[in-house]
C-alpha cells in the first residue's frame, strides 16, 4: 500500500477553483491489487479537481495499455483502453450521517487528502472488454496456433455427441401412448 501513496491527493491548502494532476499506473499499482485482471500496463491518468465551497469534483481520464490474457488461447496480449469518469467528494461535518455512494465520497472536515486509487483502478477494470480475445477487432495480436490446434484435439467430436443411447429409445415410446 505504500506504493498507492502517490496516488493521494491533497486538498487542504488548494484555493477555490480547479487544479490538475497526473498520474502513471503501471505494474507496481496493479500488484497491490491482490485479485487484478490486469497484471502489467501503462497508463496515464489525468485528473481535473474542481474545489467548490462543500464538495470537490473530480473529472479522471485514463488512457493507455495494459496487458490482458486471452481467454481463447491464454497467450498475453496488450489491449488499448481509454476513459473519462467523475468523482464527487463532499464534505460533512459528521461523516457517519451518509454514507459514500460509487459517485459521491463524504470527506469529514478533518481530511487533508483524498485517496483516489481504488476509484482510478475500477475506472480501468470496467474499461476493459467483457471478452478477452488477442485477434479481436481492433487489436493487432493472433491468438497462439500451437494452443488452438491443443484445444481442439481435446475437444469433444459433435458427431459422438448426436448418437442416442438405446436405452432412451424405450422412454419415447412411453410418451406416445
Amino acid at each position: 500500500m505504500k506504493s498507492l501513496k502517490q496516488y493521494s491527493v491533497p486538498h487542504t491548502g488548494l484555493k477555490l477553483g480547479k487544479h490538475h494532476f497526473s498520474f502513471d499506473v503501471n505494474r507496481e499499482f496493479f500488484n497491490e491489487f491482490e485479485y487484478s485482471i490486469v497484471k502489467d500496463g501503462t497508463v496515464k491518468v489525468a485528473l481535473v479537481l474542481d474545489k467548490q465551497e462543500t464538495m470537490m469534483v473530480l473529472d479522471f481520464e485514463i488512457e493507455g495499455k495494459v496487458i490482458l490474457t486471452c481467454d481463447r488461447c491464454l497467450s498475453e496480449y496488450p489491449q488499448h483502453i481509454a476513459s473519462k469518469d467523475r468523482l464527487i467528494a463532499k464534505f460533512s461535518e459528521d461523516k457517519d450521517l451518509e454514507d459514500d455512494t460509487e459517485e459521491v465520497v463524504v470527506l469529514s472536515k478533518n481530511d487533508t487528502e483524498i485517496d483516489v486509487s481504488e476509484f482510478i483502478y475500477e475506472m480501468i477494470t470496467l474499461a476493459l472488454p467483457y471478452i478477452n480475445l488477442c485477434d479481436a477487432p481492433g487489436n493487432t495480436s493472433v491468438c497462439d496456433e500451437e494452443m488452438i490446434a491443443r484445444l481442439k484435439e481435446l475437444s469433444v467430436d459433435e458427431s459422438e455427441e448426436e448418437k442416442i443411447d438405446p436405452r432412451w429409445d424405450a422412454l419415447k415410446n412411453i410418451k406416445n401412448n
